[in-house]
């Protein structure tokens, strides 16, 4: 299985449909349907709405980083990363699409700025890794795309682009070391390999990435 194109601009293209399935997603959801549980244990709608839209705020430091070459942590500390998910369930719904909806816009629109010169300059991720901020469209693609299923509004991997669900199985699949896939269709493979709900018969179980 190929990783497929991982270019900004394949990974933007797919951070804006995974942006727009996830704004479909919470557009008709209430403050009870925020409060129930998603795919993810311990964590309700609201939390994952939040930890979505922080992660743009937090990529949109990044940006600036690139930008302007001033040192910009995504986050200050993982407290405040903590923070920005707990606030979650304290939101109102209109609150918490306004700050999806507000993040998402605002990060799109801090990439369009970024030079050619600007787009190599050198960013530190918040695991610690030292990447070009070409790569920051394809970390917020994962998170948009493989959310928005985690919000179990009905949105499955078989929704999200082939090419997308190619880069992201390559890219998990080296680094959980995997030599060898279960065979099946690539939404299903995908899922399992992001340790989420799959209908592969036999797949060893994998805990969750991301």
């Amino acid at each position: 299985m190929s990783a497929g194109p991982r270019t900004s601009t394949d990974a933007r293209a797919w951070a804006r449909t995974g942006t727009e399935l996830l704004l479909d997603a919470v557009a008709g959801l209430d403050e009870a349907a925020f409060a129930a549980p998603s795919a993810l244990p311990d964590w309700t709608r609201g939390h994952l709405a939040a930890h979505v839209a922080a992660n743009a705020d937090a990529l949109g430091n990044l940006v600036h980083w690139a930008a302007t070459g001033e040192p910009t942590p995504m986050y200050a500390s993982p407290e405040e990363r903590a923070a920005g998910i707990a606030k979650g369930p304290s939101l109102s719904a209109d609150e918490l699409r306004s700050w999806l909806t507000g993040s998402a816009e605002r990060l799109a629109a801090a990439l369009d700025r970024l030079t050619d010169e600007q787009w190599h300059r050198e960013v530190v991720t918040a695991q610690g890794r030292t990447v070009p901020a070409t790569e920051l469209p394809w970390m917020r693609a994962r998170e948009a795309c493989v959310h928005v299923v985690d919000l179990a509004t009905g949105v499955a991997f078989a929704d999200l682009p082939d090419g997308f669900l190619a880069a992201l199985a390559g890219e998990i699949r080296d680094r959980r070391r995997l030599t060898e896939l279960p065979e099946g269709p690539l939404p299903e493979v995908t899922a399992w390999l992001a340790g989420r709900p799959h209908s592969l018969a036999d797949a060893p179980r994998l805990g969750p990435w991301l």
